[in-house]
């Protein structure tokens, strides 16, 4: 699989070990984020993440800000997009098992390297479980045109 990696500022600390577990687990990673702590606009790159799963160049995108809530409230603002803010494995697995989640948002603030490897493998590692989680994710992905 193919994950892209959105940081801003706050998360660059947390890049460096996610990219490194995901290849650990043969996946490929683009990474958009920013480079250096100098401050950074979080929503310019939860968009730029989140275009490219949209556009079929990713099958998932991580995002990490400070907390992981701008980015999470960022990318659930993009059709399409269904960004889950997790702090520990289990929301990773349920994001993925029951919400079909395609993008995961972290606070670098909020977990260490080691804790967020594990929710990233959890993430990476779960199917959606489809079955009687499909017909909620069509209620959810209908919202997203009400007027």
């Amino acid at each position: 699989m193919k994950f892209v990696i959105g940081n801003d500022h706050g998360g660059i600390d947390l890049y460096e070990p996610i990219r490194e577990k995901l290849e650990e687990l043969g996946h490929e990673v683009i990474h958009v984020g920013t480079d250096g702590k100098e401050s950074v606009d979080y929503p310019d790159f939860a968009e730029l993440a989140c275009d490219k799963v949209l556009n079929n160049e990713a099958d998932f995108a991580i995002l990490i800000c400070g907390t992981g809530l701008g980015m999470s409230i960022s990318a659930n603002k993009i059709k399409g997009i269904r960004a889950a803010c997790v702090s520990e494995s289990f929301s990773a697995r349920m994001s993925r098992a029951h919400n079909n989640a395609n993008c995961l948002c972290l606070g670098a603030r909020v977990v260490g390297s080691e804790v967020a490897k594990m929710i990233v493998e959890e993430f990476a590692t779960t199917e959606f479980e489809a079955g009687r989680h499909q017909k909620r994710v069509d209620k959810i992905n209908n919202l997203e045109n009400r007027l």
